[in-house]
C-alpha cells in the first residue's frame, strides 16, 4: 500500500511544476505525506472531481455570465490538460484566458503566480 501511495504521490511531485524540485519530490516520497495524498486524490478521481456529469463546469459556465474571471494554465501542466481551461474559456467568454508559457500545474510557478497577483489588483479596484 505505501509503496503504491508513493509510486503515485512522486510522480505527481515530480510532475507538478515546469522544472522539478527535489525538495518537493523529497517531501512527496515520505510515506506519511504520500499514503494522505494519495487517498485523498484517489478520493477526488473516484468521485469523478465531484462533478456529476464529468463536464459539469463547461456545462454550467453559462451561470458564470456577465461576471469577469481570469484563467491561468501553464503551457507545460501534465497534471490538468490545456484542453480543460480552453473549453472553459470558451464557455465563459468573460474570462481572461492566460497560458503561461514557463509553468507546469503547480499555483507557485512564477508565471501563475504573477497572473494571478496582477488578476487580484485589477480585481481589487473593482
Amino acid at each position: 500500500k505505501i509503496a503504491c501511495a508513493k509510486a503515485w504521490s512522486i510522480w505527481e511531485g515530480t510532475t507538478l511544476s515546469l522544472y522539478s524540485d527535489p525538495e518537493r519530490v523529497k517531501r512527496f516520497a515520505d510515506g506519511h505525506f504520500a499514503l494522505a495524498f494519495a487517498r485523498i486524490e484517489c478520493h477526488f478521481f473516484m468521485n469523478k472531481g465531484f462533478f456529476e456529469p464529468q463536464d459539469q463546469l463547461i456545462l454550467n459556465a453559462g451561470k458564470l455570465k456577465g461576471i469577469p474571471g481570469v484563467i491561468a494554465q501553464g503551457r507545460y501542466d501534465v497534471v490538468t490538460p490545456m484542453f480543460t481551461a480552453w473549453e472553459l474559456a470558451k464557455a465563459w467568454p468573460e474570462a481572461e484566458l492566460n497560458i503561461v508559457p514557463d509553468a507546469g500545474h503547480t499555483a507557485t510557478e512564477p508565471g501563475i503566480v504573477d497572473v494571478m497577483v496582477r488578476a487580484s489588483d485589477r480585481y481589487a479596484r473593482v
